[in-house]
């Protein structure tokens, strides 16, 4: 087993170095595309801009471009390592960015620790960024440099250290408060810690309706008092007229504690002296002022947060800078204020008391998560974070002046969050996390091949199935030890020597008799892997299949279809792949099994998809493909598209369907806007029939190798029980999410 250091290292030094690059986003291949990317083109957008400089947002990226901006003196629990040892955290933080809000990031790591240069090289960058987030910059010099930088700077400018922690710490105590039913403007706050963090998170309790008098701030040298000489202006605004001898001493009778210190300066006895149902958040990381463990059995009546994920309530500043920068972004404000923080604020603690839905359930392997003491703070892998927080944000921005660019349509903007988020490229982990809820038994015909056994062994050891690998049990056995795989990880199963499945040739004669089978063939049959594993599957010794990581397509669908056969009232097999592109989605089908269908059966495709859709928790919007729009070209191949429309609209009048329609139509919603307002699918389809085999097959293998699509199937729909092909050379990772779907599906049917 590999360690994490090794793994880190391994993860940030494979392929290509580090963990960011810059893509295009326009095309630039033809001597067309580079006029307009460079010269002479160029020079239109750069006039516009020199004219009106707000034109800046609308032609270049710098409404979506934050810089994150750092001296590396004080990086993570790591502390002063420098600009250089500082970038890969920077790069993280940028990866956090993209991939929670989709906003783009430069990381800019200063040699200096000279605050005065820092506010100077960041103020030069203002053409260039929509935002700056200040990181790792050591206290005091982070207040000097933010304060200086708010004043003199026109766009947003905020200290994540300070104030991501303040603001997810916030909503958290205002929901604990609620839960031990106390008023913040009552309740005595004792901080163990007197930095950044601390200082912000104080000042936003203050701003939330705490009382300064009310707050305790312990720094290494003990309580921030007004007798004491050695504080700077930013600690002595903490200052109190108390003594008390120890941090202990401070906490008797306390409310609240909020640890932004370091490891094991608290105790179980600090916490017995506590005030009844004491809130605790010990946000020290990696390891917390007091073990959650030591806490909890200290003071059952205890509501405690930690920034760790492996505990409830967990304070993450994830949950915050992403959608507060999304939110100033998107209204272009000059400022991030104390208005937009309290709007995050209470956005996130409202959002902690709706109900959870499926999708993050599945996401946290089946916990139920209800509001209490347990769950005072929305999970960091919550989508719905940025359609709440955003959006509390950009409208406090208009409320409060700042915002340049007001929002009028807000349903609009939620939907275009969720487009951004690309809410449905969760659909993977969340259906690997369903499928670990309730692992079934998967065969794998190829059980000698190298990607099959690392797939088991990782499928076996997350719980997402019970593999059984097919093939010569010695082989699978040494293969495994020199790839050191424990292979009593995954049953094996020889079809030339395993007496418990003899009776599978006379199994087969009986289903396939009066179809020109003999049982002299039934029993050679037997000894192809693929048809023994589809046996096994007919027979219920497994729930489901996965192969073709070797054999050809019809080789691998022939014998399901022949052994497990189709449902009832199913009358054609049909191919699906889950295209995932960027930010968005898309169902292909039927891109596999038939050449030619007709209405009919394009109709049946359509809903055979549409249920496999619902079944992933999204809501199939579906396009039927053709060369025409809605009877622009008046052919039987586009007839027989217009008339399986009809009859999925009669056979399922509750699906959102249309067309016939071309592909650019189904897929940019401008087309449908302004050219065909009357119809049905609005904002862009997610599934796409195509009309004959050729159009399908040809769409999809040109999407996986001229884009960065990625594409997961095909999945066959129609089958009694799943059965799925995997593409030919497929990787673990593929296999893994093949089985995944599988899994998931054999549960529901089941």
């Amino acid at each position: 087993m590999t360690t994490l250091k090794e793994d880190a290292l391994r993860y940030h030094s494979e392929g290509r170095k580090g963990k960011i690059e810059v893509i295009a986003s326009k095309p630039c291949f033809t001597s067309r595309e580079l006029s307009l990317a460079y010269t002479p083109g160029v020079a239109a957008p750069c006039l516009e801009i020199s004219e009106c400089d707000e034109k800046v947002y609308e032609y270049t990226a710098k409404g979506n471009l934050v810089a994150v901006v750092s001296n590396g003196t004080a990086v993570l629990g790591l502390g002063d390592i420098g600009p250089h040892a500082g970038k890969p955290v920077m790069e993280g933080k940028g990866v956090l960015f993209k991939r929670f809000a989709d906003i783009d990031v430069f990381d800019i790591e200063l040699d200096t620790k000279d605050p005065k240069e820092i506010i100077r090289a960041v103020q030069l960058l203002e053409p260039t960024f929509g935002g700056i987030n200040l990181e790792d910059i050591k206290a005091p010099e982070c207040f000097e440099v933010e304060e200086e930088l708010k004043k003199t700077m026109n766009i947003p400018v905020f200290h994540d250290d300070q104030h991501g922690t303040a603001i997810i710490s916030c909503a958290a105590l205002l929901n604990a408060l609620e839960i031990a039913n106390k008023n913040i403007s009552d309740v005595k706050i004792v901080v163990s810690g007197a930095g950044a963090s601390a200082v912000a998170c104080s000042n936003l309790y203050i701003l939330a309706g705490a009382k300064r008098e009310n707050i305790f701030m312990f720094d290494s040298k003990g309580l921030l008092s007004t007798s004491r000489s050695d504080l700077n202006k930013y600690k002595m605004a903490f200052a109190q007229d108390a003594h008390f001898d120890s941090l202990g001493d401070g906490m008797k009778g306390a409310d609240v504690l909020v640890g932004l210190s370091r490891a094991d300066l608290v105790s179980a006895d600090m916490i017995k002296g506590m005030a009844e149902n004491p809130i605790v958040f010990a946000m020290a990381n990696p390891d917390p002022e007091i073990r959650y463990e030591i806490a909890v059995e200290a003071r059952k009546d205890i509501i405690m947060a930690t920034g760790r994920s492996d505990y409830p309530n967990q304070v993450n500043n994830v949950l915050g800078f992403p959608f507060i920068f999304r939110g100033a972004l998107d209204v272009k404000a000059k400022a991030i204020n104390d208005e937009m923080k309290m709007a995050a604020v209470k956005a996130l603690s409202e959002l902690a008391k709706e109900k959870v839905p499926e999708t993050v359930i599945s996401a946290y392997g089946g916990k139920k998560f209800n509001f209490g003491r347990e769950y005072i703070i929305p999970k960091p892998f919550d989508p719905r974070v940025l359609w709440k927080v955003a959006p509390a944000v950009a409208k406090a921005a208009m409320d409060t002046g700042v915002a340049r660019k007001p929002i009028t349509n807000w349903k609009s903007y939620e939907d275009e969050l969720k487009e951004r988020l690309g809410f449905s490229k969760e659909l993977i982990r969340n259906i690997i996390h369903r499928a670990a809820e309730n692992p079934v038994t998967v065969v794998y015909p190829e059980g000698e091949e190298e990607n099959i056994i690392r797939a088991a062994s990782i499928v076996q050891q997350e719980h997402i199935a019970n593999p059984v690998l097919i093939g010569n049990e010695e082989k699978i056995k040494t293969l495994s030890k020199q790839l050191k795989i424990d292979s009593s990880n995954f049953k094996i199963v020889d079809p030339f020597n395993n007496s418990k499945y003899d009776d599978f040739p006379e199994r087969f004669f009986e289903l396939r008799k009066r179809k020109g089978a003999r049982l002299a063939d039934a029993k050679k049959l037997m000894l192809n892997n693929n048809y023994f594993a589809s046996m096994m599957v007919q027979s219920g010794n497994a729930d489901a299949l996965i192969s073709g990581l070797t054999t050809n397509y019809p080789d691998t669908i022939r014998p399901a279809l022949q052994c497990v056969g189709k449902k009832e009232n199913v009358n054609v097999v049909s191919g699906l792949y889950i295209v995932i592109i960027k930010s968005r989605v898309f169902f292909l089908a039927d891109t596999t099994v038939n050449i030619n269908p007709n209405a009919e059966e394009l109709a049946e495709i359509a809903i055979c998809t549409a249920n496999t859709v619902s079944r992933f928790e999204l809501e199939p919007k579906i396009a039927m493909l053709s060369f025409s729009n809605f009877g622009s070209a008046d052919y039987p191949e586009s007839k027989k598209v217009r008339e399986a429309v009809k009859i999925i609209k009669r056979l399922r009048p509750e699906l959102i369907v249309d067309g016939e329609m071309q592909a650019d139509t189904a897929v940019v919603p401008e087309i449908i806007e302004n050219e065909y307002p009357f119809s049905d699918l609005k904002g862009g389809a997610n599934v796409l029939i195509f009309p004959d085999l050729s159009s399908g097959n040809i769409a999809y293998k040109l999407l996986q190798r001229l884009t960065d699509a990625t594409v997961i199937g095909p999945i066959l729909m129609g089958l009694k029980k799943p059965v799925h092909v995997l593409q030919m050379g497929a990787t673990v990772d593929d296999i893994i999410n093949m089985t995944a779907i599988a899994v998931v599906e054999a549960n529901y049917q089941k």
